[in-house]
């Protein structure tokens, strides 16, 4: 039977797949939890991938890019205490507008999200 793991968030070991990205990650059996820190100025491109995800603003603010079928992009402004769920294979960016903090939870878990290229 599995056994409860406590984890502390700055023991984590971190890496940075993006310039102006780093991150913590515990990875279970069914969701994975990433703490994901992100500097002023920070953008990614839009991208879709298989998980569900729920990002949870702890600090800071951004702007959400939300591609639309009709070819234009719905955007939404996020700050502390907003939560964003994005459904599987939907199509988001970010433009990072102050130092944010975020907790992204993506289900199922996998090593590679649409921050890694590899």
């Amino acid at each position: 039977m599995p056994e409860a793991t406590k984890h502390t968030l700055a023991d984590l070991p971190a890496d940075a797949p993006l310039t102006g990205l780093s991150r913590r990650r515990v990875i279970g059996e069914l969701f994975m939890l990433s703490e994901v820190r992100l500097q002023a100025g920070f953008v990614l491109e839009p991208h879709a991938h298989h998980n569900e995800q729920m990002s949870i603003v702890l600090e800071g603010r951004c702007v959400f890019q939300l591609p639309q079928p009709d070819g234009s992009v719905r955007e939404l402004d996020l700050g502390p205490g907003d939560v964003l769920h994005i459904p599987p294979h939907v199509p988001h960016g970010v433009r990072v507008l102050e130092p944010m903090r975020i907790l992204d939870l993506f289900a199922p878990p996998s090593q590679k999200t649409g921050i890694d290229r590899a």
